[in-house]
């Protein structure tokens, strides 16, 4: 196990549990730890600097998120993303955001269409500095607002069951070269549309948006995998 993780900084408001389980769930999303490398509970709770029992339960969860695999006699795998999961999240994804973004179209209140006009500029910014994490960051503040000016706290709960997934692949598709311009230009296809309420030209955007990043998600798997093969 080549990933080294920071000792644990206790908060009294958040079980320890709860930190443990955050704290090597990053590491698996910033590529700390790669795709199929073992994770040694020990070795995990000594870097922490915490007891064996809150690994077992963080590893535990984070083999119902799908961010570890648990193999009965050989321990426990950081999980690689199939096409199979990429396919499934996409299709659930897809369906939500083009509904979010054809609602908002009709609900957003000024101040909202106001702050997605802003994050906008500062995705564009950070694009400019070539800072993946403030992108990722603000991006996910980006849709949040959208989910939100959908005015349908269901939906936005069923985006969020699914947001450490998504975050992983959406860190992945934006690395892609190129990437980041094209979601940029389709990020203001969406803004424009929701501004001018147009709900059938905003869920396009939206369409269009999600198929182009599970397109480039695709691509890059089967291009990594052609480069593991030669």
């Amino acid at each position: 196990m080549s990933g080294h993780l920071s000792p644990i900084q206790l908060d009294s408001y958040r079980p320890l549990r709860e930190l443990v389980c955050e704290t090597i769930r990053q590491a698996i999303v910033d590529g700390v730890f790669s795709p199929g490398e073992r994770l040694m509970e020990i070795q995990l709770a000594d870097e922490m600097g915490v007891s064996r029992t809150p690994v077992r339960e963080a590893i535990r969860k984070l083999e119902l998120e799908g961010f570890v695999v648990m193999i009965p006699r050989r321990g426990t795998y950081v999980a690689d993303i199939s096409i199979k999961d990429i396919n499934e999240v996409y299709e659930i994804r897809t369906s939500l955001e083009v509904l979010a973004a054809g609602l908002a179209a009709e609900r957003i209140s000024d101040e909202e269409l106001e702050t997605m006009q802003r994050l906008l500029v500062e995705i564009g910014q950070h694009i400019e500095d070539g800072n993946i994490e403030k992108i990722v960051e603000i991006d996910t503040a980006f849709h949040d607002v959208l989910y939100k000016a959908s005015r349908n706290g269901r939906l936005a709960g069923i985006i969020n069951n699914l947001r450490e997934q998504i975050t992983v692949i959406r860190r992945r598709s934006m690395m892609y070269p190129g990437r980041l311009r094209n979601t940029m230009e389709e990020h203001r296809l969406l803004v424009d549309s929701i501004a001018a309420h147009d709900v059938d030209r905003a869920q396009n955007a939206a369409r269009i948006h999600m198929e182009n990043a599970e397109h480039t998600l695709l691509k890059d798997m089967l291009e990594s995998a052609e480069r593991k093969r030669k």
